[in-house]
């Protein structure tokens, strides 16, 4: 009898609940397959959460008079009021802003390291994620189903979710976008001025070089024969031609051979012998003297002014520019066609003095981790969490990354076609990519996968470009089948490589800057092996080593599973 009296209170609480809902209007506004509750004694009142962002000098001072967010909180009901902090100092302002306990609800393209989220998780300061994606995120759980590597990824060593990533894919394996981060630029137009073929070998790039210092094609005395940004696998850094040598450079010097066995790229003979080379540039007076000292204002200043012969970055547009339309790479075996409308193309890779010919692949993976956390003082988390869901709709992941459409006061970056439901990108019309995109786009966590192309969006004109150049210049001669994977170390293990790294990688960068200007390399090879090992080389090693066999076990069981 008392089960039936509970059972009956139980149906009577409930009726009465859903008439008390029904009479004051509580209501809910649609979102992607999700409802976000609204105030039941003010339907009409917006929630209303706080979160901290960075902003940039090209954006507008509040995030909310950008078009995608005016849509968002148009479509979720949500109001943010952003805390905001300039980008070029925002990592400082947002760790005193959490440490004085002022805590917003939320960090929007938060920019956290893998340090700063264990640290944080560990303190209580963000909560873990795990159920609050299960109940709450259904566009991101559709992300996790589909490519489940992204959630081995994202957890941490001690099992928990607590920071949302941003993931963009473009191309796979070899033919990722980001195998290649310091693409070399030769000034074509030169080359043909002066009567010269592109290079195939590393001495016929000293000859191009020498020709451009001899001939001044860009006019009183204002040719730079190479000029470069000195930073150790930057996407301005001269590394690309390491591999003309031996296994090369990448941004964080760790390779890994094709038997899974984990190297540092600063301490075998091809690096010697590649730096050896440079200092014969050097020498010569074919390198830029600012290379070693600029930044990127500087570089792109000159880049503007058509005064390389041979650069480095990641995108041309954003240092020379582009003209007039993304012209197909080199294919192997063929001549440039005659009808090339921009003087700078990519430098095909170049056979060494012992006839090797190798493209280092970079450790790249369009994923970042730390893109969102969510706060202990959030008191509306079902609702922060199903707001950000949003960004990870396949048609808003899009606008977050590149920018959005329709808006009629600057350049728009897509046209929305409503026939077919997706995203089109437009022409840049020479407009530098990161310049328009940084003014329209979002960022955050959002995630653009390989399948959405075509079915959601369009791949844009420069990553459709950047992947063909890739593909037919650079992928036949990527000798490594491995690269090192974005691993989730633990916070131990992070402390270690963090504090080997703060002496070990400007150790390196000094003497090769030592040895690029003033040589002895040779002689003083052997003491840098054994000052490589006091400053905690080996131990990095073994770090490394263990969790790239770690993380090949993971990713073999979820192979397994799927």
């Amino acid at each position: 009898m008392k089960s039936q009296l509970r059972s009956l209170i139980a149906i009577f609480l409930t009726v009465i609940l859903t008439l008390t809902l029904i009479m004051t209007g509580c209501g809910t506004i649609k979102n992607s397959g999700t409802n976000v509750t609204q105030n039941a004694k003010n339907p009409d009142a917006k929630i209303t959460l706080r979160m901290m962002i960075p902003v940039s000098t090209l954006e507008p001072p509040d995030p909310n008079e950008k078009l995608i967010f005016k849509r968002w909180e148009k479509k979720t009901g949500i109001h943010v009021d952003w805390i905001t902090f300039p980008s070029d100092s925002f990592a400082e302002k947002r760790n005193l802003a959490l440490a004085s306990g002022d805590l917003p609800d939320a960090i929007f393209n938060a920019g956290l390291s893998d340090s700063d989220i264990l640290k944080l998780a560990k303190d209580g300061t963000i909560i873990p994620l795990d159920d609050i994606i299960e109940k709450y995120m259904p566009n991101f759980k559709k992300v996790l189903q589909e490519r489940p590597i992204y959630k081995a990824l994202i957890t941490a060593p001690d099992g928990h979710i607590y920071s949302l990533p941003w993931i963009e894919e473009l191309g796979w394996g070899k033919e990722l976008i980001h195998s290649v981060n310091d693409i070399p630029w030769i000034n074509v137009e030169w080359l043909q001025k002066l009567g010269l073929k592109m290079p195939e070998t590393t001495d016929d790039l000293l000859n191009v070089l020498r020709a451009f210092k001899k001939y001044d094609p860009a006019g009183g005395g204002k040719t730079i024969p190479m000029s470069f940004i000195n930073s150790l696998g930057g996407n301005e850094d001269l590394s690309f031609l390491f591999g003309s040598f031996g296994l090369g450079m990448n941004w964080d010097l760790t390779l890994v051979s094709n038997d899974g066995k984990v190297t540092f790229a600063a301490s075998n003979d091809g690096y010697k012998e590649a730096v050896k080379f440079v200092h014969e540039l050097y020498k010569e007076g074919l390198i830029d003297p600012d290379a070693f000292t600029q930044d990127w204002n500087t570089y792109i200043a000159k880049g503007k002014e058509g005064r390389y012969g041979l650069y480095f970055t990641w995108d041309k547009g954003n240092v020379t520019g582009m003209k007039d339309k993304y012209e197909p790479a080199l294919e192997e075996g063929k001549k440039w066609p005659n009808d090339l409308k921009d003087p700078y193309q990519p430098l095909p890779p170049l056979k060494g003095p012992n006839g090797w010919i190798n493209v280092t692949r970079t450790n790249g993976l369009g994923l970042d981790r730390g893109r969102f956390v969510i706060t202990k003082a959030d008191k509306n988390i079902e609702a922060t969490a199903r707001w950000i869901d949003n960004a990870y709709d396949p048609l808003q992941s899009p606008q977050n990354n590149w920018g959005t459409y329709g808006d009629t006061t600057q350049q728009n970056v897509f046209e929305f076609d409503t026939k077919n439901n997706m995203l089109r990108h437009l022409p840049l019309n020479g407009t530098a990519p990161a310049e328009i995109r940084t003014k329209t786009c979002v960022g955050g966590p959002l995630a653009v996968l390989d399948s959405y192309y075509g079915k959601y969006v369009t791949l844009p004109d420069d990553a459709n470009w950047r992947l063909d150049i890739i593909k037919h210049l650079y992928t036949p001669y990527m000798k490594s089948e491995n690269i090192y994977p974005k691993a989730f170390f633990t916070l131990e293990h992070l402390q270690r490589i963090s504090a080997i790294e703060a002496d070990l990688m400007p150790y390196v960068l000094r003497k090769r800057t030592e040895w690029i200007q003033n040589g002895k390399i040779d002689q003083e090879w052997d003491s840098y092996l054994k000052e490589l090992n006091r400053l905690g080389l080996q131990e990095w090693l073994k770090i490394k080593q263990d969790e790239y066999n770690r993380y090949m076990k993971t990713i073999a069981k979820i192979e397994n599973k799927w």
